[in-house]
């Protein structure tokens, strides 16, 4: 005949079956051990046989900005830009603006793409500042998932303050050109600069298809604006910003043609940047012959020795600033 169990004996026989379940009840426990115990309080074990999944990071590409588009976040992203960012930039880079009449064929409600060339860090906060507050109230910019979004306080900062969205520049990624698609279509507008990154010796770099994809995809017009003097201020390599006059201007919005391809578009809009390169180094009337001649100089290098390079682009700056007879901003 079996022996009675005492009181004791049971809630130790019952203790050892909920440890070996890993569900212990918590008043039979005083002080569990997080980093013995088992499910509930840790993920489940990956039973032996099968492959286990990759965890995500959720950094990179895969960060969510859906947060940062809603009501909350675009009101601090809206008063900060206004109350921090814009006196900064009129500081350090008391910038000129022209060509806002250029937008004024827009519908009020038109989703714009705006592309400019990228020579410093403070390229995106200008650019901000100066755009007009109907498309900045809902406007994403496109971020080096590298560089932007490589840590989690690195990507929420820049979704919060700037609006950025993780775009991959080593790839295409299907995944977020779609999404910023859908975001185009449901009436917001997209900033990018189409170069990839800030130019490392003061001159242009090709333009990537990104820009003119979404604006065939997206039948959406591409306003091309060029940045003058923010090299001096925080150029590639530079950790202090150092105080430069600068110069923004926007260019004619450019639609895509029927059946145009994204590589002759891009194209095309690089030129339309480059045109307002010419426009600054020069003056209106001078550009305007070199466009329809057809010898307008672009954003890029000539094929020559490094130093020659420098002192070509010195040369071009110095006869910029020289430059008397101009014609007036309208």
């Amino acid at each position: 005949m079996a022996r009675k169990l005492t009181k004791r004996e049971v809630q130790r026989k019952t203790r050892e079956i909920y440890r070996a379940i890993g569900n212990t009840p918590q008043r039979m426990r005083s002080f569990p051990n997080i980093k013995s115990s088992q499910f509930p309080y840790r993920a489940a074990q990956t039973p032996k046989g099968i492959t286990p999944l990759e965890k995500k990071t959720y950094l990179g590409s895969e960060y969510p900005t859906t947060w940062a588009r809603q009501l909350p976040a675009r009101t601090i992203r809206l008063l900060s830009t206004e109350l921090i960012a814009k006196p900064l930039m009129s500081y350090i880079a008391s910038p000129k603006r022209t060509g806002y009449d250029r937008l004024e064929g827009l519908k009020k409600r038109q989703p714009v793409i705006f592309v400019a060339n990228h020579h410093s860090h403070a390229d995106t906060p200008l650019l901000l500042t100066s755009i007009p507050v109907r498309w900045r109230k809902r406007l994403i910019v496109g971020a080096a998932a590298d560089y932007f979004f490589k840590s989690k306080i690195g990507g929420s900062l820049s979704a919060l303050f700037i609006g950025a969205i993780p775009v991959e520049r080593t790839k295409v990624s299907r995944t977020s050109s779609d999404e910023i698609a859908s975001l185009i279509n449901h009436g917001w507008s997209f900033m990018i600069f189409p170069e990839g990154g800030r130019s490392p010796d003061g001159w242009g770099q090709p333009f990537r298809a990104g820009a003119a994809y979404l604006s065939i995809k997206c039948n959406t017009p591409v306003v091309p604006i060029h940045l003058a003097g923010t090299g001096n201020i925080l150029r590639k390599g530079k950790i202090r910003p150092t105080r430069s006059s600068t110069k923004v201007i926007f260019g004619n919005p450019i639609w895509p043609s029927e059946n145009e391809n994204s590589r002759s578009y891009s194209k095309r809009i690089e030129q339309a940047v480059a045109e307002l390169a010419d426009e600054e180094n020069s003056d209106w009337w001078v550009a305007k012959k070199r466009k329809y001649s057809g010898e307008t100089p672009t954003l890029q290098a000539p094929d020559m020795g490094s130093w020659r390079k420098a002192w070509k682009l010195n040369s071009n700056s110095n006869k910029s600033e020289s430059s008397k007879e101009r014609w007036p901003t309208i």
